[in-house]
């Protein structure tokens, strides 16, 4: 039986809504398009939304300070995923600007376009009509908490700074001189991110922490494949009492 055929059958043939939240590096992405994969669930990278507005604002020559600008702008934008075998490719006003969002510069412009209230409200509203429908997996820092409260699954993805700024570094290790000041930059991103006065990132109260310091990434998979699994027994054996 497929993976999402059983699915479908364990949560009674509803699609859940999958969050995933975490820091920069905890490997919410990967692991996301891994489930999403096995769950033929459509995978959401809220941060890939971020970074086509940050790289719409840096083309413009919007200032990242400018939350009224940014908010107008945002209004202005249409944001797509297109599914594609390799990962989502990100349309923004119809143009295809995935490679164009992979820079250190382009993702450092998103952490701070993030912070103001106007444009997160802008992409909540965003997010939750792409989501609507269920059967998504959809990662980020706010999902479980702002975007779907309510959201069947929960996962809240962390690591130690040092081992998260390692990851990135090794990802891109052309991005910075030092994995140092990697690791400083992603810190930093930590700060910004769990001190902002809108959204900050936290775990949701129901998430189910998963710390994979020291854990394979198969041993994440196996883990959050789990807690998948667990709920959806779940929602089935409340649908038969009910």
């Amino acid at each position: 039986m497929r993976d999402d055929a059983l699915a479908g059958k364990k949560s009674g043939g509803r699609k859940l809504v999958i969050a995933i939240d975490g820091p920069a590096g905890s490997g919410k992405s990967t692991l996301a398009a891994l489930l999403a994969r096995k769950y033929n669930y459509t995978n959401i990278e809220t941060g890939a939304m971020y970074r086509a507005l940050a790289f719409k604002a840096m083309q413009s020559g919007a200032s990242l300070n400018d939350e009224k600008t940014l908010a107008a702008l945002a209004d202005k934008s249409r944001i797509e995923l297109v599914p594609n075998p390799a990962g989502n490719r990100v349309m923004l006003d119809g143009d295809d600007v995935t490679e164009c969002l992979r820079s250190q510069a382009v993702t450092d412009a998103a952490s701070k376009v993030s912070v103001h209230p106007a444009v997160r409200e802008w992409m909540v509203a965003a997010q939750r009509k792409i989501g609507a429908g269920g059967g998504i997996v959809m990662e980020g820092r706010d999902i479980g908490t702002k975007v779907f409260p309510d959201a069947e699954v929960k996962i809240f993805l962390d690591a130690a700074p040092e081992i998260r700024g390692t990851r990135r570094f090794q990802q891109s290790p052309a991005a910075a001189t030092h994995e140092a000041s990697v690791v400083a930059e992603l810190q930093a991103r930590d700060h910004r991110d769990r001190t902002r006065a809108n959204s900050p990132l936290e775990p949701a109260a129901d998430a189910v922490l998963i710390d994979s310091t020291y854990l394979t990434l198969d041993q994440v998979l196996a883990r959050a494949v789990e807690v998948i699994e667990s709920r959806m027994s779940h929602i089935q054996e409340s649908e038969m009492q009910a």
